[in-house]
């Protein structure tokens, strides 16, 4: 199935996997959403406040790409992404003191804080964490899907990258790969305008829009509105199937906006986008804002429970970032721990520099 960007808006609510969504589930989806937002600002007020180093890529107003895709995983779906991670992290089940904690710089980090912001991961999550390197991990969600044709394993691995991504040539290494041999990989551009602080149409040549690259490929490829929860979940949902059933990669272009800039240290944000424009995404297209009134319309939600989720939200937020700073930080003789998992554990592969793929 192809689309263009022109192509009419459609009710997704009716689709088969949307129908099969519990009142629970919805209000769940909900809840997720909230929970990275709240998270991100509390993030936003500390780094500003100096207790995090490195660099931060706030997820605020992309919420609904993670929510809606990942809550299409099954146990043999995996998911990689870059260094915007924590809305991905938070969405598979990560939890924020570990998340925040690792932003700190502390032993208690999801990476023992030797990673930061942009390198939250969880094996046991199948969430294979963000990458600092632009593209970077297309290779690696390539291979994630090969590992599970490999071992004959019913599932596809979920590849996200931004829109300036899409120009790296590991990227169309990666498509070539993935066409050629067949591998159950949907990879999926979180388009939120801009690369860096360079638009679309200044950093990308196309002629409808960035997914149609997939044809050059011979790929499936769509795009779908990331302020609604539905489509996001109809659309993508359709392309894992594909992954799962034919083995077959897809490209979806998945519409959003980030509030900030590329990270807190883009300080001309506001100069290359206008206030309007920012002012018309919280207005009109804000994904949590959407989805709380479509489920209050539904009558699965009230204002008050809504109102309550979004305190709970908060008051765990706080609380993490009271955890993370509390928490020790590494200490010196753990510099070289952690680096390869075979040397830590001192396996045969450690002493002859050779791995093969395993269950």
């Amino acid at each position: 199935m192809s689309a263009t960007a022109d192509t009419p808006r459609l009710d997704f609510a009716g689709s088969p996997i949307n129908k099969a969504l519990s009142a629970e589930d919805k209000i769940e989806l909900f809840r997720k959403m909230v929970r990275i937002r709240r998270f991100e600002q509390e993030a936003l007020k500390y780094y500003a406040a100096g207790k995090m180093g490195g660099f931060l890529h706030l997820y605020i107003g992309q919420e609904s790409v993670a929510v809606g895709t990942l809550s299409l995983c099954g146990e043999n779906d995996h998911s990689i992404t870059a260094y915007r991670d924590h809305g991905h992290a938070l969405t598979v089940g990560m939890g924020m003191n570990e998340c925040m904690a690792e932003m700190y710089g502390k032993a208690t980090g999801c990476s023992k804080g030797k990673g930061g912001s942009m390198h939250f991961f969880a094996p046991d999550k199948n969430y294979w964490g963000g990458h600092g390197i632009v593209g970077g991990q297309t290779p690696l969600g390539l291979g994630l899907g090969y590992g599970l044709k490999y071992l004959g394993k019913e599932g596809c691995a979920l590849c996200y990258l931004g829109d300036g991504a899409v120009n790296q040539g590991a990227f169309h290494e990666s498509l070539n790969l993935a066409a050629l041999f067949e591998i159950p990989v949907v990879y999926i551009i979180e388009n939120n305008g801009y690369s860096m602080g360079t638009s679309q149409k200044r950093s990308s040549a196309y002629r409808g829009c960035l997914a149609q690259r997939a044809e050059a490929y011979d790929m499936e490829w769509d795009v779908i509105d990331g302020s609604d929860v539905y489509e996001v979940r109809a659309k993508t949902h359709i392309a894992m199937e594909r992954a799962r059933k034919e083995h077959k990669p897809s490209i979806l272009e998945i519409t959003t906006y980030r509030y900030y800039g590329h990270s807190v240290a883009d300080a001309n944000h506001k100069k290359y986008r206008t206030p309007e424009e920012i002012e018309n995404y919280k207005t009109n297209h804000d994904p949590i804002h959407l989805w709380r009134k479509r489920l209050i319309g539904e009558g699965v939600l009230t204002e008050e429970q809504a109102d309550a989720i979004d305190k709970e939200a908060k008051a765990e937020a706080a609380a993490s970032s009271k955890f993370a700073d509390e928490s020790p930080a590494p200490t010196v003789e753990e510099v070289m721990q952690d680096v390869y998992w075979e040397s830590d554990n001192d396996t045969p592969a450690s002493r002859i520099g050779r791995h093969f793929f395993n269950d």
